[in-house]
């Protein structure tokens, strides 16, 4: 879709929270889109991605406004640099959802592992009749009672990311619905009074491409961390977190250089190769998305710092993401994220857990340091202790009650 954009006097803080935030909901939707089959999700993605488009372009002129004198190119070059990343996230998310409404061919044994790496995301339009309509998050009380979240809500052709306890869902409103699959079906059918269709894939009979997929679920699930992750340098201008969006990104490129090889085996044993297109596809954009995270902390690891614009527009975006480090004795040392009910009690999820030093789980990283192991989409059940690293998003007051709850200073530094 082709839309004239004008130069207009906006907030670029502003712009860049609103562009952080699409990005981030574009790659959930892009992925579930290919879970479920969706066409109608895929769409959704490539309307928010001619909004992102719009967005990128009101940014770029006003920094390009802003540039008065080198110095000013200097300090504005890394924002430039945030804006070129979430335009990558964008189009790669763009991609990923051509993969369905294009027919480009996907093996089932994809949607058969993806599950293990998304959370389960359904859309529902919600219905007149619902007992969920004209009512507030904090009414309906959904995601304490059933574990379900609202993650976005498309109303009147405008998304709202991230509704907060206030937001009132109206009738007709376009709901994503994520959380566990059983709970989810019951939410569903209660927004929108029609049966809930599950999605079942067989598991793959090659043993290449078993390996060939897993390899992509794993980039799948290190690309996102790194896209946070490098939110996060952003926020607190910290190199050592930038560090880990390097190590990660070639982690992403390691992985993808072993997919390469499970697929070409794969491709002589399976029935019709040109279904594994699909496959190939998802994993090139995967892997854009890691080397947009790592241009989003680039300017953190070449010592330009984070202009405060950027600072601010994470800050205030819908979403904080956070690292902490859980200290020894701590509310969370020796403790299941279940125990200390940290979503509920602090509206925080944990996204990934980097262990601190146990036997057997760190390694030397480029840097000289050690580093253990990443847990991604930990669970409920998931044990932590003290050293373990936390990433976690939500609020900003939630991230002050997590950080208690890991008896860690939210502002530090981990170098």
């Amino acid at each position: 879709m082709n839309r004239e954009v004008e130069y207009q006097p906006v907030s670029v803080k502003e712009v860049l929270a609103e562009m952080k935030d699409t990005a981030e909901l574009l790659i959930d939707l892009s992925y579930s889109a290919v879970l479920l089959g969706s066409d109608a999700i895929a769409e959704e993605v490539l309307d928010l991605e001619d909004r992102m488009d719009i967005l990128q372009m009101r940014a770029r002129m006003s920094l390009l406004m802003a540039a008065r004198n080198p110095e000013d190119a200097e300090a504005l070059a890394p924002v430039l640099g945030v804006v070129g990343a979430a335009e990558k996230i964008s189009d790669a998310s763009g991609d990923i959802a051509k993969i369905v409404l294009e027919d480009i061919g996907l093996p089932e044994a994809m949607r058969a592992a993806l599950p293990e790496a998304v959370e389960t995301l359904v859309r529902a339009t919600l219905s007149p009749d619902a007992d969920l309509a004209n009512r507030t998050l904090d009414d309906v009380n959904l995601e304490t009672e059933t574990g379900v979240r609202v993650i976005a809500i498309r109303r009147d052709g405008e998304w709202l990311t991230n509704p907060g306890a206030d937001t009132l869902l109206a009738p007709g409103d376009v709901l994503l619905l994520r959380g566990d699959e059983e709970a989810l079906s019951e939410v569903y059918e209660r927004a929108t009074g029609r049966t809930y269709e599950t999605v079942e894939a067989a598991e793959p009979a090659i043993d290449d491409l078993e390996r060939a997929v897993d390899s992509i679920v794993l980039m799948k699930n290190m690309s996102e961390l790194a896209v946070d992750l490098a939110y996060g340098a952003a926020l607190f201008d910290s190199t050592a977190v930038a560090e880990e969006v390097l190590e990660l990104e070639a982690e992403v490129d390691a992985l993808q250089s072993r997919f390469e090889a499970w697929t070409l085996q794969a491709a002589s044993r399976v029935e019709d190769p040109v279904s594994l297109r699909g496959l190939v596809h998802l994993a090139r954009s995967t892997e854009v998305i890691s080397d947009a995270a790592l241009e989003i902390s680039e300017g953190v690891l070449r010592g330009l710092g984070t202009h405060p614009v950027v600072a601010e527009a994470v800050f205030e975006s819908d979403e904080v993401i956070v690292r902490l480090r859980v200290a020894e004795g701590s509310a969370l040392d020796g403790a299941t994220l279940r125990d200390e009910m940290v979503a509920t009690e602090t509206g925080m999820r944990v996204i990934a857990v980097r262990r601190g030093s146990v036997a057997g789980t760190t390694a030397q990283s480029r840097f000289g340091r050690e580093r253990g192991e990443w847990v991604v989409s930990p669970r409920a059940e998931t044990e932590l202790h003290a050293g373990d690293v936390l990433v976690a998003k939500g609020t900003r007051a939630g991230a002050g009650r997590l950080a208690e709850l890991a008896g860690d200073d939210l502002d530090r530094e981990y170098e």
